[in-house]
Parts: C-alpha cells; structure tokens; sequence
C-alpha cells in the first residue's frame, strides 16, 4: 500500500518520493485484536517512518508487542511512538490518552473550500495514466508478467523509456525487457545514474536490441556496445563497427578453430568420448575465447558436436 501511494505521488509529479531526503515520510497506526474479533482496540502511531524497510519491521515489532501484552493480561496505551532502527524496537514519545491530545479542532484560517463536479471531472481527464493501469496495459499489450510490468511501471521514466524503446524496436517487447531488466539496470545502478540523465536514448537502445536478435552480434558483445553507449552515446551500429564486435557466421572460419581447439585439447576430447558430454560446455568457452566471443554460439555449437562425434569412427 506505502509503495503504491508513492508510486502514485511520484506518476503526478507531487514530489520525488525520496524518502531518504525526507520529502516523503509513513505513519504507521497499529493496534491488534483475536483473530475473528469485532472489538476496536487501543492503537499506537510510529511518526516519520523513513523507508518501506522501517515501515515493516516498526509495524511488525508493535503487532508482537502488543500481542504479548494482552496475552500477558496488560493494557496498551494510546501513545506516539518513535522507531529506532538500530535496535529494532519502538520508543514511546508522548502519551495520547484522549481524543483531544490529538488537536481535533477546525482551522480559522482555511475557509470552506466546494468543489463541482465539473471541476473535478476537468482534474481526472488531466490525470497520467496512473501505476496500476500502466502495469494491466504492459501485461495485455505487450504479453509482459504481472511482476514484469511491475517493475517496469515502478517508476514512470522507465516505464516511458520501455515503451519508446518497444515502439522502436523489431524484437519483441520481451526481449526489450530483458534487456533493460538486466545490463541495462546493471549499469544504471553501477554509475549510480537517473533513468532521465542517461546518454543513450529509447532509439539507439532499441537498435542494440535488434543487433542482437538479428545475430548481428552476440550477446556478450551487445553487453560491450551497451557500455559504450552509456559512456558516450551514438550509434550502436557505428560502435559495433568500431570495436569489431559483428558476429560471425562462417562456418569455414569456425571449424577452422573448432578443429584447432580440439587437436590442442585431447584430454578433453577423450572425456567427452566417454560420456562426459557436460565439458561441452568447456569447449563453446573455447571457441568464444579464440574468436573473441564473436563466433556464432548456434553455428559453433553444431560444429563442435559434429567434430567430436566424428572422432568416435
């Protein structure tokens, strides 16, 4: 619920949300009752939970503390509590014995304020489209999981980045995704860069995606592009071709140094020969190795598997 009221917040522009800079803060109100019981119990207020981290251990340790105080026949008191994070336990601040302590009283200086209907059907067509309503449209429109389109939907600049990037894109959404959910945050959390201040655009990371689904390049050699576009931006294409990074595909070239591999390595050969077919494995590193992870993994796959069962005859 905390997440979501953020995320909201943040999807209108509110405010950043940055709870560690104290422009968003949670009060937790908790008080506890038997299971199947109707009864209004005494609750307690945490004040100025500062993470969905406090928010949960603050709430957590006052459910079973409370518990343990009716169990053992005790009152609890109607107070304000403060969280101390380090030893993980509430710490009482003021008692709120009535309803009064709580300065339940009309301002003087705020005057009635009426709203119309009009005025507020005017508000709503103004609205973004909101967190929840963005995560059911990436799952119908795009065939992403729930939990998927969530965490594209987290923050609005990324879920806008996604769909200017999937728009672009050949490949399928999915793949964009993935993209993005993997190197892609990687980097971003590595850098400690913003979403909104990175050098490479929804465009040019949509081309990297597509040079990678169309086997143009690998996808180790996709993750050494995307770095570069981080740090200076450009054309993926252009630093493919720069850094040497295209795929390749000739089957000549790759058996050339499939067979070299093998002649340099009978030990291994002689282990895939009797039934260790796992150090297959070893081999594909190999080759990726000699052709500087630029041979086709599918291409020198068959190759190898060829070569080393023709050395069974």
């Amino acid at each position: 619920y905390a997440a979501k009221v953020r995320a909201i917040l943040r999807y209108l522009g509110v405010n950043s949300g940055d709870m560690e800079k104290g422009v968003l803060r949670f009060e937790a109100n908790v008080s506890v009752r038997p299971a199947g019981s109707d009864e209004l119990r005494t609750r307690v207020e945490i004040k100025n939970l500062n993470s969905f981290r406090a928010l949960a251990r603050a709430a957590q340790y006052e459910i079973e503390r409370q518990t343990k105080i009716y169990e053992s026949g005790g009152v609890v008191l109607q107070e304000t509590l403060g969280w101390d994070d380090v030893r993980g336990v509430t710490t009482s601040q003021r008692s709120k014995e009535d309803a009064h302590d709580y300065r339940y009283f009309p301002e003087p200086d705020l005057p009635p304020l009426k709203l119309t209907d009009e005025w507020v059907e005017t508000i709503r067509g103004r609205l973004p489209e909101l967190p929840e309503a963005k995560t059911a449209r990436f799952v119908s429109d795009f065939g992403l999981t729930l939990s998927d389109a969530r965490f594209l939907t987290s923050e609005r600049a990324l879920a806008d980045y996604f769909e200017r990037a999937a728009a672009k894109a050949k490949s399928p959404a999915k793949t964009v995704h993935s993209w993005m959910a993997g190197e892609f945050m990687r980097i971003l959390n590595d850098t400690g860069a913003d979403i909104q201040d990175v050098t490479v655009s929804p465009e040019s990371f949509a081309a990297l995606v597509d040079l990678v689904t169309d086997k143009v390049i690998s996808g180790n050699a996709g993750k050494v592009a995307l770095n570069e576009l981080f740090k200076r931006g450009g054309d993926p294409a252009q630093i493919v071709k720069e850094k040497n990074l295209a795929q390749v595909s000739d089957t000549g070239f790759i058996q050339e140094t499939v067979e070299r591999i093998l002649a340099e390595n009978p030990k291994e050969v002689a282990q895939y020969l009797k039934g260790k077919e796992t150090i297959l494995q070893w081999f594909m590193g190999q080759v990726a190795r000699a052709t500087k992870g630029k041979a086709d993994p599918n291409v020198a796959k068959e190759l190898l598997v060829k070569a080393l069962e023709a050395r069974r005859e």
